[in-house]
């Protein structure tokens, strides 16, 4: 009995290690792939990055709240998405419109965009999608890297997720491998 109990602790740390694709599905799923799929090509993002922006967030939970008020897939705060509303063909901003998939990811893909043209970097433009472009702009000017804990391990976990959706949702996402 401990034997059979030994090997299956070897075999899940094991797959924990290797994640092949049907493994990384199980523990990663991937919702909203078309949505997903569609403004990553609409706004020149790799998919597999939206993805794990998304996963990191939200767990792709559309109703995801958190305690500083961000909601949605992508966890926008309401005054980020208001002023991203006009810039993605949005009329007039309502509350309701972070519950939805398809405008939570248009916002926050364009989003996305934006703090990577603006930094220039994947792992800058993360950082200030997790800590806010002024702490990155502050650290940028006193020559600094990543001064938030929380921030390093956010976009090293959005980087590694990266990877993992491209493997496992390459079809999907319209990846080649």
């Amino acid at each position: 009995m401990l034997a059979v109990a030994a090997a299956a602790v070897g075999a899940f740390f094991y797959l924990q290690h290797s994640e092949p694709a049907w493994w990384a599905r199980l523990w990663y799923p991937l919702s909203y792939a078309s949505i997903v799929r569609g403004h990553a090509a609409n706004y020149h993002l790799n998919p597999a990055l939206l993805a794990a922006v998304i996963e990191e967030e939200s767990k792709f939970d559309a109703n995801a709240r958190s305690r500083a008020g961000a909601i949605g897939l992508m966890q926008l705060t309401p005054q980020t998405a208001e002023g991203i509303a006009q810039y993605t063909g949005g009329s007039k901003f309502v509350l309701s419109d972070l519950t939805n998939p398809e405008i939570n990811v248009r916002y926050g893909a364009w989003y996305l965009r934006h703090l990577l043209d603006k930094y220039g970097d994947e792992r800058t433009a993360l950082a200030a999608y997790n800590a806010g472009q002024d702490n990155v702009d502050r650290w940028l000017a006193a020559g600094e890297g990543i001064q938030f804990p929380e921030t390093r391990t956010y976009v090293d976990r959005v980087e590694r997720l990266k990877g993992i959706y491209r493997r496992a949702y390459a079809s999907e996402l319209g990846l080649n491998r």
